[in-house]
């Protein structure tokens, strides 16, 4: 029972380093095989930072500004 499995071991052993080693092809590690991505990077130094004005946001909230209803409607519960 023991020969079996390391047997077994040996040959898993085995077609692992085959896989490692390209006998099955080329491994994902190994890098991108079209250079159609390549194409469309952004560039770093093209990009510029600039801070938002108020104006240009519709979701930056007011700090100390008043607090809009909710456009929920409530009502009590009645028991």
């Amino acid at each position: 029972m023991l020969r079996w499995l390391i047997a077994i071991l040996i040959l898993a052993n085995l077609a692992a380093f085959a896989a490692i080693s390209g006998v099955f092809g080329p491994t994902p590690a190994s890098g991108m095989r079209v250079s159609h991505p390549l194409n469309r990077q952004i560039h770093p130094e093209r990009l510029t930072v600039r801070p938002i004005l108020a104006s240009e946001s519709l979701d930056v909230p007011l700090v100390g500004g008043p607090i809009a209803e909710p456009p929920v409607a409530a009502s009590s519960l009645v028991q």
